[in-house]
């Protein structure tokens, strides 16, 4: 593993490696749409995120290894590898964005080591590697169906984790007009109460595969009940005035999780 892994440096050599990344894609044969947006920008997140000592990914990570679930094209995936880390992707084809074509092809281009694992989250799934020392679990959650089921099987096999998510502060966007068929009959504050909203299959960007948005209660709870003790937590966007729908309410939770299984 390299000397480094401080998410202070880790950072603009993400987006430099990006860069490099985009023109490989670019310059690549392929007859699929790459994943259009960028998980690599994530790393400015947690560059806020992350305190004191867990700063470092080195002593987080140790010598095991840190899988991406919910991977897109493996773009971080193969950055860590770059950086000395082992690394395993799960991502399951049906859901991804072309299939899992991107990252096998990126694989095959860069002669990666890392190994793709065909996993369906949604089903009652094990980890295709007992232990992992880390995991990035970014923006997957609210596309879970069941997702205090797959944070505890995380809980189980990873020691650590940074989740991202979105979350919202109220059930309607300010000034909107009440909801449809009997929901949403007037605008409720969320934020405080630990509980999940459960998206209809067009009311989140017309994407039937967004199901649970959180509240900030919510989200901590459902960690907790999981077997994740909270470390370190921000939010970002639209905070205090979120919503589960819009462009304009979208607000993200990040966390630094640390099981208590392991």
């Amino acid at each position: 593993m390299s000397a480094s892994l401080h998410i202070e440096d880790l950072t603009p050599e993400a987006l430099n490696f990006l860069k490099a990344h985009d023109q490989r894609k670019a310059s690549m044969q392929v007859d699929f749409p790459w994943y259009p947006w960028g998980t690599m920008h994530n790393f400015p997140h947690l560059n806020r995120l992350l305190t004191g000592t867990h700063r470092d990914l080195g002593t987080l990570i140790g010598s095991g290894t840190a899988v991406d679930i919910g991977a897109a094209d493996g773009d971080l995936a193969f950055f860590m590898e770059s950086r000395g880390v082992p690394m395993h992707v799960v991502d399951y084809p049906p859901t991804n964005h072309n299939g899992c074509r991107g990252v096998h092809a990126l694989k095959r281009e860069l002669g990666s080591a890392i190994e793709i694992l065909e996993t369906d989250l949604d089903s009652q799934f094990a980890l295709p590697q007992a232990r992992y020392e880390f995991a990035f679990f970014l923006g997957i959650l609210y596309h879970i169906k069941n997702p205090f089921f797959v944070l505890e099987a995380l809980a189980k096999s990873a020691r650590h984790a940074v989740i991202s998510t979105r979350i919202a502060s109220h059930n309607l966007p300010k000034g909107s007009k009440a909801g449809s068929a009997g929901t949403n009959a007037s605008r409720v504050e969320l934020a405080s109460v630990p509980m999940g909203y459960l998206l209809a299959p067009d009311e989140c960007n017309n994407d039937a595969t967004n199901y649970w948005i959180f509240s900030d209660a919510g989200l901590r709870r459902v960690l907790h009940r999981s077997g994740w003790d909270v470390l370190d937590f921000m939010t970002v966007g639209a905070v205090g005035k979120s919503d589960p729908a819009t462009p304009e309410g979208d607000e993200r939770a990040f966390c630094l999780v640390k099981s208590r299984y392991i």
